[in-house]
């Protein structure tokens, strides 16, 4: 797309121009990056070549900006796109581009011409999120972990990526053994029975509901001994997580089975090859992984002195049999509690040879619920809590997933339940799928619409609200780059927020029908742009755009 090619353009000759006026190799430039500058003041692109190089030479990044503005107004190819530079304190080069490029971006959107496989390198990626044991229904806090993973995966696929989803599904250990005894212990109390409750068991409601399954149909089951609990209660709670997650939208191309793996001979290997490293060591009786000799704060126990494994041997194993599937970038998402978890994982990935750049975790903070101004309280283990499926039907799928996606990853959320049910431009869902549906309205109502589009003559949009959409509309591409990188979706809601704003700006100050017929079809042309934007961004977080509201 146009700006990916000005952008590279400008990289390559502020790379040129550096390594020329200051004598250095192109190789010890330091990094620098070029991006839109939140405050339109600063022009359409900025670079902060001049502050990193500072350092390196020791002189005002002012005076090293103002040398590279110099010769980059001599070249000749950039005179296409750009009318102006500057450079603003502290030392950025701030680049004003022509009116005649963001036509070009528009005609291109217009035509969904993207091709963002051209800009992105090609990765086959493995996105494992979610991954909530099968204890019970899936909570909000997973929730917000669905919807930023299956967001993410559907904007690297459209940028180019080869994109699966799975579930890692820990279906054994000391979590599932408590599971099948709460559910044990409710199906004995629920026939009649003497029993005790174990201490620290799951005290939701859902588990009175398996056990009436159980007693429902227990003519088809001959020992009801704890592995029949465990069995039946993982294979019911995740039939409801199955259907939450498609309920809201999410799909997984496979569930991978902790269970399962701990029946190969994967660990046993793994185990040999981490020998082999040298990279285990006895210690009172338990098996050790030197984990402080590959990044890590401490040396990490894999097998305990009572033989049992510990949560992080089966983990490496899974990580390393995703890389032995094919796939060379790796993506987890996992809650706060696992913070801590990040280094002895990755310290174990380079110790059998593979590269920390090519696994990428992010935590996904926490979510609070607030209705009437006031904060839900909830305990998992206590049976308080707040689902999915309970948030979904409450304020409906799509407002339960922008409000997911509202705030950075690592940020914690509070999840507004009354905003998310107004009808009204309060409610960011409602005010950019309000901007599609007027759009849709304006559209609908135009004969040979195609044709006056491709006749319109893009010069004639001049006001500063027209102007200030073709200049949002150029930045979509941008936005996904940034998401991308920073693998988190949040910016795309940002971003549609900020073009729904736009359009209704411009819709109240500018007229599309009724005008004469040159500035109807450029504003034609301009809104239909719009709509294919807005209608995309939504698609991509995984929300409707409606046309009628």
């Amino acid at each position: 797309m146009e700006i990916f090619k000005l952008e590279e353009k400008l990289s390559r000759l502020i790379k040129k121009i550096s390594s020329r006026e200051f004598f250095l190799s192109p190789k010890l430039l330091p990094p620098f990056y070029i991006e839109v500058p939140k405050d339109k003041r600063f022009g359409d692109f900025s670079a902060n070549i001049a502050l990193r190089l500072s350092k390196i030479l020791d002189k005002s990044p002012l005076d090293i900006a103002s040398k590279i503005c110099s010769q980059l107004r001599e070249d000749d190819s950039l005179k296409r796109d750009i009318f102006d530079l500057k450079v603003e304190p502290p030392g950025f080069i701030n680049f004003f581009l022509k009116e005649k490029f963001f036509h070009k971006i528009l005609r291109d959107i217009i035509e969904e011409r993207f091709d963002f496989d051209k800009y992105f390198k090609k990765k086959k990626v493995l996105m494992e999120f979610v991954s909530a044991n099968p204890t019970g229904p899936l909570t909000i806090a997973h929730a917000r972990q669905a919807a930023v993973g299956d967001a993410l995966a559907n904007i690297l696929d459209f940028c180019g990526s080869r994109v699966k989803r799975e579930y890692y599904l820990n279906d054994t250990g000391v979590q599932i053994e408590l599971l099948a005894k709460s559910i044990q212990a409710r199906y004995k109390e629920l026939s009649g029975e003497e029993t005790e409750f174990p201490p620290t068991g799951y005290k939701g409601g859902y588990i009175y509901d398996i056990a009436k399954k159980i007693i429902n149909s227990q003519k088809k089951f001959k020992i009801l001994n704890l592995e029949f609990f465990k069995d039946f209660g993982v294979r019911d709670i995740l039939n409801t997580i199955k259907r939450d997650l498609k309920d809201f939208g999410v799909r997984f191309d496979n569930f991978y089975s902790e269970k399962v793996l701990r029946e190969t001979k994967k660990i046993t290997y793994v185990i040999k090859l981490l020998e082999k490293k040298r990279g285990l060591y006895e210690k009172e009786n338990a098996l050790w992984f030197k984990s402080t000799q590959f990044g890590d704060d401490k040396d990490r126990v894999i097998i305990k002195s009572n033989k049992e494994l510990t949560y992080l041997l089966p983990d490496i194993v899974y990580h390393r049999d995703k890389f032995k599937r094919g796939f060379d970038w790796l993506i987890n998402f996992w809650g706060p509690d696992h913070h801590g978890y990040i280094k002895r994982l990755k310290a174990a990935l380079i110790a059998l040879g593979f590269r920390k750049e090519d696994i990428t975790i992010k935590i996904v903070q926490l979510v609070t619920l607030y209705r009437d101004q006031r904060p839900i309280q909830m305990s998992t283990r206590k049976g308080e809590f707040i689902t999915l499926k309970e948030v979904c039907d409450e304020v409906g799928r799509d407002c339960a997933r922008f409000f997911f996606l509202m705030r950075r990853t690592d940020s914690h959320l509070d999840f507004d339940l009354e905003l998310a049910k107004k009808k009204s431009l309060e409610n960011p869902v409602y005010y950019i799928q309000y901007a599609h549906a007027r759009i849709c309205s304006i559209l609908n109502s135009v004969r040979d619409l195609r044709k006056k589009i491709s006749n319109s003559n893009l010069e004639l949009l001049k006001s500063p609200f027209e102007l200030e959409i073709l200049k949002l509309l150029s930045q979509f591409p941008y936005i996904l780059k940034v998401c991308c990188q920073l693998c988190d979706p949040y910016p795309l809601t940002n971003y549609l927020a900020d073009l729904a704003s736009g359009f209704h700006r411009f819709y109240e100050s500018c007229h599309v029908l009724g005008e004469a017929e040159d500035l109807s079809s450029a504003r034609l042309t301009l809104i239909y742009g719009t709509k294919v934007i807005l209608k995309r961004g939504l698609a991509l977080l995984g929300i409707s755009a409606p046309q009628r509201m």
